[in-house]
């Protein structure tokens, strides 16, 4: 059996779930927008040159979620569903996961987005396994605004990734074949370590380390 592992933001769609998701908070009026719109940038260009605190981030990204009721948060983001990520969705990425789902491999989505934004964007996709962010959760459903376990980003991907294997009673060795998608250079990591990785639509820096390692560069968008 083969396994084929994605990442999300800037693999199978063209933007970051994340950041879209707080621009949005702001364009709606759930958030005050100037200051939150100059602290996801931040946040934004950290992630993009490689010096993001991923504890930190979450922290404020749940910070953000907690302020608000789960039924209205689901509200919200149905809308963020049909007017952000629905028509961002390319029939390239589709076709993608479709091709390892028909071959009967084990596929799965593994991004350092938190579970509350994701999940729907995973669904949209075609994908039943997601490892995420996770986020507290208190007895009625509501997010706390803290984050549970550690985030899934750089070394944390091969550890959940691990985790979720190992509750299967599988480990990523038992796979014949092992696919990671990428576009960033924060999942060298778990990309070093499966026998097929792919730089995805890939940035500057992983751009450069795929073609000094050979790995193969896929570019699932022209724009």
């Amino acid at each position: 059996m083969n396994i084929a592992l994605f990442d999300l933001d800037h693999t199978l769609l063209p933007l970051d779930s994340d950041y879209e998701w707080g621009q949005f908070l702001v364009r709606i009026g759930a958030v005050d927008g100037e200051a939150f719109a100059r602290r996801n940038a931040e946040f934004y260009s950290q992630y993009e040159n490689g010096t993001l605190d991923p504890v930190e981030y979450l922290e404020f990204a749940l910070g953000t979620l907690a302020c608000f009721p789960r039924a209205q948060l689901d509200e919200m983001h149905r809308q963020f569903m049909q007017e952000v990520i629905q028509p961002a969705i390319r029939p390239a990425a589709l076709d993608l996961v479709k091709r390892h789902l028909d071959a009967d491999e084990l596929v799965a989505i593994i991004t350092a987005t938190n579970r509350f934004v994701t999940a729907p964007i995973a669904r949209a996709l075609g994908v039943q396994n997601l490892i995420a962010a996770e986020p507290e959760l208190d007895h009625a459903g509501n997010i706390t605004g803290k984050l549970k376990g550690i985030p899934t980003s750089g070394p944390g991907k091969i550890t959940h990734t691990n985790d979720w294997l190992a509750a299967m009673g599988k480990k990523l060795e038992d796979f014949e074949r092992s696919t990671f998608y990428s576009d960033s250079q924060n999942d060298i990591p778990l990309l070093s370590v499966v026998s097929h990785p792919v730089a995805t639509n890939p940035n500057a820096r992983l751009k450069a380390h795929a073609m000094a390692q050979g790995w193969p560069i896929l570019n699932l968008f022209n724009d």
